[in-house]
């Protein structure tokens, strides 16, 4: 009944912020009551009590150090707000806005690794809202960017704490994994994943608002709505530490005792769930390094579809009021779409290593 109950929860993450303005709305709240409930209910079926002072201390300090950088850079950015959009601008009419905002996704990605994810978001954030883009258009930049730094951001242990994770539970042998383990792993699928979102960025349709498109919402920026902004992105990820714990009975008792080609398609939980929690209890020195690349590409693509899914989706999403629907609608088919490609790619490598080596 506790594991039926769980996957009834997880049904109601998925659908939940999508059918119900309201869940949409208070998106954080939502998630932090279904992970409290998460934690809450092994209690009512006879399973040991995940409530511990532990989880408690975790669910308050795990968000501090984001929100602290949220809260250093938000506060730079609104007192050069000024400067900061004339740059913005300016820049804008020298490339052009197409090129512009590809070369913006592309280099965040690349140096996601090294400024970290968090700091990224922030930019992206910022420069997106400083041009007067048409909703839609602003959505699909914003989206295509987050996928960007979300892949980029795990070449380095420095980017995120995924690949912090991946190193410390790969640092003995066979492994004995350093600093660039995750880049020399990793790089011949990710490079080409920010490059291909750079391109679809050059490709998307400009859009401005005013000419004929309503634009979006406008932002606050005083440090009264920066404050609330951090407030709520730290209820969001203490949501997301409490439903990492709550869910860890589905994800030991099915997804770590799956075959690499399953662990790759499961992993799309990362969707709606911290992808570092899921590398906790997936990633083993014991696995084989296809495995591994299954595991972590899955993890890295699929956290882009959906708000919940990465640290940059719920920054960029809480500070340009992205709903979930709209994320959605534009992010569940793009991760498919590089779920399949990246799928394709794993296939045709494991063809060639079977071919005969004597083939002239």
């Amino acid at each position: 009944m506790l594991e039926i109950s769980l996957f009834c929860l997880i049904l109601a993450i998925l659908v939940f912020p999508i059918i119900f303005k309201s869940v949409e709305k208070h998106l954080e709240i939502f998630l932090f009551a279904a992970g409290a409930l998460s934690v809450t209910l092994p209690h009512f079926f006879g399973g040991s009590d995940l409530w511990t002072p532990q989880l408690v201390i975790d669910a308050f300090k795990e968000p501090l150090s984001i929100t602290a950088v949220i809260l250093a850079a938000g506060a730079l950015l609104t007192i050069f707000d000024s400067a900061i959009n004339r740059l913005i601008l300016k820049i804008e009419r020298i490339l052009g806005l197409r090129l512009f905002l590809s070369l913006l996704i592309v280099a965040l990605g690349l140096f996601s690794s090294v400024f970290t994810a968090i700091v990224c978001a922030i930019i992206l954030a910022e420069v997106v809202d400083g041009l007067a883009l048409n909703e839609n258009y602003r959505t699909k930049i914003v989206i295509l960017g987050c996928f960007s730094i979300g892949l980029g951001a795990v070449l380095t242990p420095l980017g995120e704490p995924l690949g912090v994770i991946c190193i410390a539970k790969l640092k003995t042998s066979p492994y004995n994994a350093g600093f660039f383990f995750l880049f020399k792993t990793l790089y011949a699928y990710v490079l080409p994943g920010i490059f291909l979102m750079g391109l679809a960025g050059f490709i998307a349709r400009p859009e401005k608002a005013g000419n004929g498109a309503e634009g979006s919402a406008p932002v606050n920026r005083g440090l009264r709505d920066l404050f609330g902004y951090a407030l709520r992105v730290y209820v969001f990820i203490m949501a997301l530490v409490f439903l990492g714990t709550g869910l860890k009975p589905v994800v030991d008792s099915y997804i770590i005792k799956l075959p690499d080609i399953a662990l790759y398609w499961i992993n799309m939980v990362s969707a709606f769930l911290d992808n570092a929690t899921l590398a906790a209890a997936e990633i083993s020195p014991a696995m084989t390094l296809p495995q591994l690349k299954h595991i972590i590409m899955g993890l890295l693509i699929s956290g882009g579809m959906l708000i919940p899914g990465n640290v940059p989706n719920i920054i960029c999403a809480k500070r340009l009021n992205i709903k979930s629907r709209q994320w959605a609608r534009i992010g569940a088919p793009l991760g498919l779409a590089l779920m399949v490609l990246c799928f394709a790619v794993f296939c045709l490598g494991k063809a060639c290593m079977n071919l005969p080596h004597n083939i002239p």
